[in-house]
């Protein structure tokens, strides 16, 4: 029975703790205490500048498909601009005869966030790394590029979405 008490005990505890700590959610809205629009509703204002080279557009076309849940917006209250996505290219794993088999993708990129007036409201650098295997078929080998690839911009998209969301949640 002292092993019940102690867990429903620390369970009341940490009920209390929690409610007291400021958490809210990023997402939804609070029960009678939001005074601004959910930040999901924000992100869904922010115009998508154009991205250059073909990894620049597939990565508008996945912040585009993230972010606007109901159409694109007529009257935008912030602009997202995104610098050219810098793509660097290291094999690995070099074998006795010189061949790599394993090669590393990094891309990174900058995200800024200015206001109709043209202020800058948020700027952060974009990061991400991630690898692939270098296969004996060089259609293989591309398709395992191309997949990496993929994979680099769909970080980016949530490393951007993470960003803003925090961004219009600290706001008062």
């Amino acid at each position: 029975m002292t092993h019940k008490n102690n867990l429903l005990i620390l369970v009341g505890l940490t009920t209390l703790f929690l409610s007291g700590c400021g958490f809210k959610p990023m997402y939804g809205t609070q029960s009678g205490h939001q005074t601004t629009a959910p930040v999901s509703a924000q992100l869904s204002q922010i115009a998508i500048d154009i991205i250059p080279d073909r990894e620049g557009q597939i990565l508008r076309n996945s912040l585009i498909d993230r972010l606007y849940k109901a159409g694109y917006p007529t009257a935008p209250i912030a602009t997202l601009k995104i610098s050219k996505i810098e793509e660097v290219r290291n094999e690995l794993d070099l074998t006795k005869s010189s061949d790599a088999t394993r090669a590393q993708l990094r891309m990174k990129s900058t995200m800024t966030l200015v206001d109709k007036a043209g202020k800058n409201l948020l700027s952060r650098p974009l990061n991400t790394i991630t690898s692939f295997n270098i296969l004996g078929s060089e259609f293989a080998s591309r398709v395992t590029e191309e997949s990496a690839r993929q994979s680099a911009i769909q970080d980016l998209v949530r490393q951007i979405e993470l960003n803003l969301s925090l961004y219009y949640n600290d706001r008062p």
